[in-house]
C-alpha cells in the first residue's frame, strides 16, 4: 500500500471517529447550517418513470410491504403505558405484536437479550417470543437506531431501517404490530414510508412520567443538578437531548435550569409529534381508568373486532396517580413547565419545522394542532386522574 493510501485511510478513520462524537457533530451542524435544504423538491418525481430511450432498464417490481394496510405502529415515550398497549395487542388472536424492535437488547438474539423482565410491566413474562427464530435479523439491525439520529425527517433516506422493519412485518404470522419507544421524532418518516399503517400515540401526564422514570423521590431530589441526574437517568433523557439539540437547540443541557426541563421539552415535543402524525392519540390515564371506552376507540381506529375487549380488561391494572405531589408542589412544576412553554412558543414562531400537511408543530405547541386523516384524541378527564 502506498504512503498516500496509508495516510488517506488514517485521515478518514480519524474523521469518522470525530464525526461520531458530540463535538464533531456540532461542528458539522454549524458548518452545514443554511447549506442543506430540509425537503428539496426540484422536480416532479413522476418524471423518473419516463424513459428517454427504448430498451433502457426500468424500476424492478418488488413486494410493496410498506403499502400494507394491516400494519399497526405504536409510538410512546418510556414509562407511558406503551408496554401495556403492546401486551394488549399481543393477546388479541391473529396479531403478532413486536416489542421495541429498535431496542439495544436485540430481541432476536438470545446472546444479547438476556432474560430480565421489568417487574413493573405487569402480566408480561417475556418480550421476545415473537422474535424467536429470527436470528437472521442481526444482519439487518443497526445499533445506531437505539443510540442516535432519533429525528428522521419525512424525506430522510434510511433504506436499511425500512428493510429491517419490512422483514419483521413479512415474518409476522398475523397482523403485524410494532411498538416503539424510539420513534416519536421518526413519525414523519414512518408515515411517509408506511402510508397505510395505523399509527398510535400513547402519552402520560409529564409529572407522573417523570416520577416513574426516576423512581423514589430521594434518588433525585427536586434541587438535584444535571451532574447528579446522570446517575439516575435510566431512560436516556440526556442521550435524547444531546442527539436532538441539533434540530431543537433549547435541548442543550447548558440551557436548562433543571433536568425536569429537559424531560418536559421531550415530553411536549413527543406529544406534539404524536398529535401531528398519528391516527390516534391516547392517554395512559384514559387507558387505565376507562379501559373499555379506550379500547373501543383504539380498536375502532385499528380495525380490530370489539369482541376481544372484555377478555383484555384483566390485563389492565391502574397504577397510583399523582405521585408527583410527593416530589414537589404544583408551583415548582408549573414554574419549570411555563419556562419551557415560553421557549417552545418562541422557537416555533421563528423557525420552519419540517412538517408536511399532516400537521403543524408550531400550531400544536400553541394548542391548535393539525393531524393525520381521521385523527382522534382520547384524554382522561380531570376526575379520572386526580
Amino acid at each position: 500500500m502506498s504512503l498516500r493510501n496509508i495516510l488517506r485511510n488514517h485521515f478518514f478513520t480519524t474523521l469518522r471517529r470525530a464525526a461520531a462524537t458530540d463535538d464533531g457533530r456540532q461542528a458539522a451542524a454549524f458548518a452545514l447550517r443554511g447549506l442543506l435544504q430540509p425537503s428539496p423538491r426540484d422536480f416532479d418525481p413522476a418524471l423518473l418513470a419516463e424513459s428517454a430511450y427504448t430498451g433502457l432498464g426500468s424500476r424492478a417490481d418488488g413486494p410493496e410491504t410498506n403499502k400494507r394496510s394491516d400494519i399497526v405502529m405504536i409510538s410512546a415515550r418510556f414509562r407511558s403505558g406503551s408496554t401495556l398497549t403492546w401486551n394488549l395487542f399481543r393477546n388479541v388472536p391473529g396479531m403478532t405484536s413486536y416489542y421495541e424492535p429498535l431496542n439495544e437488547r436485540r430481541w432476536f438474539d438470545p446472546q444479547t437479550r438476556g432474560d430480565r423482565v421489568d417487574s413493573t410491566h405487569r402480566k408480561v413474562a417475556d418480550y421476545w417470543r415473537e422474535f424467536e427464530g429470527l436470528e437472521d435479523l442481526g444482519e439487518l439491525f443497526q445499533d445506531e437506531w437505539s443510540e442516535q439520529n432519533f429525528y428522521l425527517a419525512e424525506n430522510a433516506w434510511e433504506p436499511g431501517l425500512r428493510t429491517y422493519l419490512d422483514a419483521l412485518i413479512e415474518h409476522a404470522g398475523g397482523r403485524p404490530v410494532l411498538q416503539f419507544n424510539r420513534a416519536d421524532f421518526r413519525l414523519p418518516w414512518l408515515r411517509r414510508n408506511y402510508p397505510n399503517a395505523k399509527l398510535i400515540h400513547i402519552y402520560r401526564h409529564p409529572r407522573d412520567q417523570w416520577c416513574s422514570m426516576i423512581g423514589r423521590p430521594e434518588r433525585f431530589p427536586k434541587d438535584g443538578s444535571m451532574a447528579d441526574f446522570a446517575a439516575v437517568d435510566g431512560f436516556y433523557v440526556r442521550r435524547w437531548a444531546r442527539d436532538l439539540k441539533y434540530q431543537f437547540p433549547f435541548l442543550d443541557e447548558r440551557a436548562v435550569e433543571h433536568p425536569y426541563q429537559l424531560h418536559y421539552y421531550l415530553w411536549k415535543l413527543s406529544y406534539v409529534y404524536g398529535r401531528a402524525w398519528c391516527d390516534l392519540s391516547l392517554s395512559f390515564e384514559e387507558l387505565s381508568t376507562r379501559p373499555e371506552r379506550a379500547l373501543f376507540q383504539l380498536f375502532e381506529v385499528c380495525e380490530v373486532g370489539a369482541e376481544h375487549i372484555e377478555s383484555l380488561l384483566a390485563l389492565i391494572t391502574p397504577p397510583p396517580f399523582d405521585k408527583w405531589k410527593a416530589y414537589a408542589d404544583e408551583s415548582w412544576f408549573q414554574a419549570h413547565e411555563s419556562h419551557c412553554e415560553t421557549v417552545l412558543a418562541d422557537f416555533f414562531s421563528t423557525s420552519q419545522p419540517p412538517i408536511s400537511d399532516a400537521g403543524a408543530v408550531g400550531g400544536a405547541v400553541g394548542g391548535a394542532v393539525g393531524g393525520a386523516n381521521h385523527h382522534v384524541v382520547a384524554t382522561a378527564s380531570q376526575e379520572a386522574v386526580s
